[in-house]
């Protein structure tokens, strides 16, 4: 029997020739670490629905986030768990909200790891929406805006080098960008979650963060999972409102979505692979399921497959191990 020429199987015949022809790369340094900060001091709290995740006070925070920079990886971002939350989510534009805590801290004992923060309302509500609402229930989407660009200023000011806009309030970045520029900040640059879904793989996260919704979901102003030129609208959109970067939320179901943003882009593309995502992996693992470590870098690798940049995720301290 006659075959072509070209035998593809040639190039899998060892170790070495899969590593020289192999296409796509994973390295620690295209990892983000996402941490939950809260008041307090040495605490450590386990996150039940995401094993081997916690909510850390300030000082806590600090030998986990050395340990995440001394494995190789060069961000973290935070999400803040205030002490008290209200209507007008006041903790996040608080001079010494908790996420301004945390940075100041990690920045003075770290200067050379990138402290990406997270901008959005609903863990600092009381009724655990993304923003300001109106007596009918209804985001309030321009007063939102105003206090998302005090958010982003004390942000900065607290040393954050990246401010990642996640409310999908329509206008976010450029309200932020303005305010960043105006107030001296002209050189700290945005992370836009462009397109982020009305996902059901957020679940664990708003168990860690404290913060579900108290009423209805929020569907009116994150994306529905049907839509894929809606998404590339939004990310066009946010780069000509300033973003430096734009981000792709959930991942592996949207890997779609993601190559289609990153062929349309010139700007910096990431992706979160976030909580449901993380908690999926660990219970298969957990049960016997699943080889974790395949798992995990077989699905970081198609996230990069499909054209991220860089990735978010809750495995990068272990696949920082894995990788080494």
């Amino acid at each position: 029997m006659a075959f072509p020429a070209e035998r593809p199987r040639r190039l899998r015949a060892t170790p070495v020739l899969r590593a020289l022809a192999r296409e796509t790369t994973l390295k620690v340094s295209d990892l983000v670490m996402p941490f939950f900060v809260r008041p307090g001091q040495g605490i450590k709290k386990p996150i039940v629905s995401m094993p081997g995740q916690f909510q850390f006070s300030p000082d806590a925070l600090v030998h986990a986030a050395g340990e995440a920079q001394a494995a190789g990886i060069p961000a973290v971002l935070l999400f803040g768990i205030p002490k008290k939350k209200d209507a007008r989510g006041s903790g996040a534009y608080a001079k010494d909200g908790i996420v301004q805590q945390a940075a100041r801290l990690l920045k003075s004992r770290f200067p050379k790891l990138l402290v990406i923060a997270d901008l959005c309302f609903c863990e600092y509500t009381d009724h655990g929406h993304c923003g300001i609402v109106k007596p009918d229930g209804v985001i309030d989407n321009d007063a939102t805006l105003k206090l998302a660009a005090q958010t982003a200023v004390a942000q900065a000011e607290a040393g954050c080098d990246v401010i990642a806009p996640s409310g999908m309030m329509d206008g976010q970045v450029s309200a932020i960008r303005k305010a960043l520029d105006s107030s001296g900040h002209e050189m700290t640059p945005i992370l836009a979650y462009a397109v982020k879904y009305a996902s059901a793989f957020y679940g664990p996260f708003r168990d860690a963060a404290e913060s579900p919704p108290k009423f209805g979901d929020r569907s009116t102003h994150q994306m529905d999972p049907a839509n894929i030129r809606e998404a590339l609208r939004e990310a066009a959109l946010d780069v000509a409102e300033g973003a430096d970067m734009i981000m792709v939320k959930p991942a592996l179901p949207c890997l779609d979505v993601l190559a289609a943003v990153r062929n349309q882009s010139t700007v910096p593309v990431a992706a979160y692979c976030v909580s449901g995502e993380y908690s999926m992996l660990k219970a298969a693992a957990a049960n016997g399921w699943l080889d974790e470590k395949r798992a995990v870098l077989e699905s970081l690798i198609a996230i990069k497959r499909a054209g991220a940049d860089f990735i978010v995720t809750y495995h990068a301290g272990e696949a920082a191990r894995w990788l080494a």
